[in-house]
C-alpha cells in the first residue's frame, strides 16, 4: 500500500479546509469551534446517515445522556389506550432557508416516510404548533420511535433529495455535498440547540473506500474520526481512541476528539449524530 496521495484523496475539494491535527488528552466538557472531519466508507450508507444527522431534526431524540428527550417537540400525550397521541411542537424553529418550521412539516414528513414500528390511521397537523397521530393499535413507544434516524422533518415533507440539496433544522447546513463523495456543512448560528450541541463550527465528512487508507487518514492528521473495522494501520495503538473498543472497534478518533459520555452501539455512527455531538478539544 503506497502512502495516501493528497490530490487523488481530495480531488473533490473537500479537503479546502481540512489541516493536521495535533494529538491531545480528552476534554471532559464540549468545546466550541473547529473543523470535524470524518471519513467513512462507501458502503452502508454511512455518508447519508451522518448527513442526516447533521442537517436533520426529529421530533425526539435519543439525547447524548441516553435519555429521550423532545427535539422538534416539546412534549407529548397520550389517551390512556396509547392509540391516539399529541405532540407539541417548538416555536421559533426555521429551516435554512428561512422558512418557519410547522406542523404540516411534520405531517407531511412523517407521512411520505411512515413511522417504523407503529400502525398509523392518521397523522394530522393541529394548528401550526400541534401534531395529532392516531394509530390503530396500542403502541406506547411512539415517543422513541420518533426519535430514529428514519423519522427527520424536512420543508413540505420533500424527501428524499439530493445530499447538496438538503434543507432542514438540524445544527448544520449544507455548504457543498456530492452523492457518495463528500459532505461539508457550517454551524447554524443562533440554532435553538447553541450551547448543547452542534460544537464544530464546521463538519466534512469524506468518502474513502478502502479501510487501509482511511487508517492512513487518520494516523497521518488528514481526518479526526475513521470508521474502521480494526486499529490494524494505525501504528501506535494507544494513540488513539476506540468506539466502542480497540477489540471490538467500529471506530477510531484522534485524542483531541471529545466523545460524549454516551454513544449508542446499534451501529457505526449510531444514528448519524457524531457531527453535532462530537467535539475537538
Amino acid at each position: 500500500m503506497t502512502r495516501i496521495d493528497r490530490r487523488a484523496l481530495f480531488t473533490s475539494g473537500a479537503a479546502a479546509a481540512l489541516l493536521a491535527a495535533a494529538g491531545g488528552s480528552v476534554n471532559a466538557s464540549p468545546k466550541a469551534g473547529g473543523v470535524l472531519r470524518l471519513a467513512v466508507p462507501r458502503e452502508g450508507g454511512m455518508l447519508e446517515q451522518a448527513v442526516r444527522g447533521a442537517v436533520y431534526d426529529t421530533l425526539t431524540e435519543i439525547a447524548s445522556d441516553g435519555l429521550l428527550r423532545g427535539e422538534l417537540a416539546t412534549g407529548w400525550h397520550s389517551t390512556q389506550d396509547a392509540k391516539t397521541w399529541t405532540f407539541d411542537l417548538r416555536a421559533g424553529v426555521t429551516f435554512h432557508d428561512g422558512t418557519l418550521f410547522a406542523a404540516e412539516d411534520a405531517a407531511a414528513s412523517l407521512a411520505t416516510q411512515g413511522i417504523a414500528g407503529a400502525e398509523v390511521q392518521a397523522i394530522t397537523a393541529l394548528g401550526s404548533r400541534q401534531l395529532l397521530i392516531e394509530l390503530t393499535q396500542t403502541n406506547p413507544h411512539l415517543p422513541y420511535l420518533l426519535a430514529g434516524a428514519d423519522q427527520i422533518v424536512a420543508p413540505g415533507g420533500e424527501l428524499p433529495v439530493p445530499l447538496s440539496d438538503a434543507i432542514g433544522t438540524g445544527c448544520y447546513k449544507v455548504e457543498r455535498a456530492q452523492e457518495g463523495r463528500h459532505f461539508r456543512a457550517c454551524s447554524v448560528e443562533h440554532h435553538y440547540k447553541s450551547g448543547t450541541a452542534g460544537w464544530a463550527q464546521t463538519v466534512e465528512i469524506i468518502v474513502i473506500p478502502d479501510a487501509e487508507i482511511r487508517a492512513e487518514a487518520l494516523r497521518d492528521g488528514y481526518v479526526d474520526v475513521a470508521a474502521l473495522p480494526e486499529p490494524r494501520g494505525l501504528l501506535k495503538r494507544g494513540a488513539f481512541l476506540y468506539h466502542p473498543s480497540s477489540s471490538d472497534m467500529a471506530l477510531a478518533a484522534r485524542r483531541n476528539v471529545g466523545i460524549p459520555r454516551t454513544v449508542g452501539r446499534r451501529g457505526p455512527l449510531d444514528d448519524g449524530r457524531i457531527a453535532e455531538r462530537w467535539w475537538l478539544t
